[in-house]
């Protein structure tokens, strides 16, 4: 049975959960010592245990985690760096590859001209063993022959100059595939020194998310614990209660019969508190919902009494005090319409008084008697409690 809270919302599940519920036993014609209730504080002093350590280890997964999401950031710059360069590597390979292709082409060029430079100059050697009587004779003219002459120096010329920018072009292109090379060589070296730098942060990601989930699993035991310590102060609540009713049932006092069953809604209380999980919202006046005081205090409030804000002060034993402050006065004798507050255990328990009986009890209605939320009327002995008159 999970143990719920009387007093305000708090800012956080770990503060929430720290304030255990106003589940009380039931009274009888005069106080019981009971011996041993859930509320002794070796129990909620192990659950408060328990609630700090839950803090703490959530507190440090959150730093943890916080930390692993810079470490995180910093591995994605990295990443971003390596994939640019790595972008840079592709076209520098692009561009090597191109002036590998176009020296071959050069090379290809140099090597055809000097072909046809080899044939023209073997033209011209076969030529020169021709007399120049012979080949003015061979020759329509003249004019034919000197033309003749000159085209193949033109030729021889041309080649010669053709070849040479060739060369030229090779050179260059040759100048320019080292620099792309010198390129790859640098940019191959920031990819290897970035991939490094990479792996190593990854692995402190890894590390660092480690930590968080163990602080993470750890905060979990912690409210796995808590919830047991809970479970067993509700059982022993509920073994003490129905111990004290057994007794006040041989005394002639108090409630007669078992602890009335509870429930759902009732007492006029909002549906959409009274619907809801046991401590789904928070009141106007900072109380969970379907817990004892909120009940309560909505109660007096429906009648058209002032209720004040309890503002972290509104456990059931604190009302007297926390009402005090409001000039709100409270007392022994019982009152219809007041507020009935025993004293019982780490927090107390609130009841509202419907009526005033003439055999010395009261009847009372409330909320969270059995810690299930629920709804009860019943008869019970009125002395042993503090009146609160709002």
């Amino acid at each position: 049975m999970n143990l719920r809270s009387t007093t305000p919302a708090s800012s956080s599940f770990a503060s929430k959960a720290a304030v255990v519920a106003c589940a009380i036993l039931m009274a009888i014609s005069a106080p019981i010592a009971l011996g041993k209730t859930a509320f002794a504080n070796d129990y909620q002093s192990q659950i408060n245990a328990a609630q700090e350590k839950a803090s703490q280890n959530a507190a440090q997964a959150e730093e943890v985690g916080k930390m692993a999401d810079s470490l995180q950031a910093e591995l994605n710059s990295l990443e971003a760096q390596k994939n640019a360069i790595q972008e840079q590597i592709n076209k520098s390979q692009q561009r090597k590859a191109k002036f590998e292709k176009e020296i071959k082409a050069s090379e290809e060029q140099i090597v055809d001209n000097k072909s046809a430079l080899g044939d023209t100059i073997a033209d011209m050697y076969i030529d020169a063993d021709t007399s120049t009587l012979e080949m003015v004779a061979s020759s329509k003219s003249i004019g034919d022959f000197v033309d003749k002459q000159a085209q193949q120096a033109a030729v021889q010329n041309t080649l010669n100059d053709t070849i040479d920018k060739i060369d030229a072009l090779k050179k260059e292109l040759e100048k320019q595939k080292k620099s792309v090379e010198s390129e790859l060589l640098n940019q191959n070296a920031q990819r290897e020194q970035l991939a490094a730098k990479e792996a190593e942060q990854a692995k402190l990601v890894r590390e660092t998310r480690g930590e968080e989930n163990r602080y993470r699993e750890k905060a979990k035991s912690n409210n796995a614990e808590i919830d047991r310590l809970r479970a067993a102060q509700a059982e022993e609540n509920r073994r003490a209660a129905e111990a004290a009713a057994a007794a006040a049932a041989q005394s002639g006092g108090g409630w007669s019969g078992s602890i009335p069953a509870g429930t759902p809604g009732g007492g006029g209380y909002p549906g959409v508190w009274a619907n809801a999980p046991l401590d789904a919202f928070v009141d106007p006046w900072g109380l969970y919902t379907r817990e004892c005081v909120s009940y309560t205090a909505w109660k007096v409030a429906s009648t058209g009494r002032f209720v004040p804000h309890f503002g972290g002060a509104g456990n059931a034993r604190e009302w007297p005090s926390t009402a005090a402050k409001h000039g709100i006065q409270s007392g022994s004798a019982p009152r219809a319409g007041s507020v009935a507050m025993w004293p019982i255990g780490y927090y107390g328990h609130t009841m509202y008084v419907e009526s005033v009986n003439s055999d010395g009890t009261i009847t009372v209605s409330d909320y969270n008697l059995e810690w299930d939320g629920l709804y009860r009327k019943y008869t019970r002995s009125a002395s042993g409690l503090t009146y609160i008159y709002f």
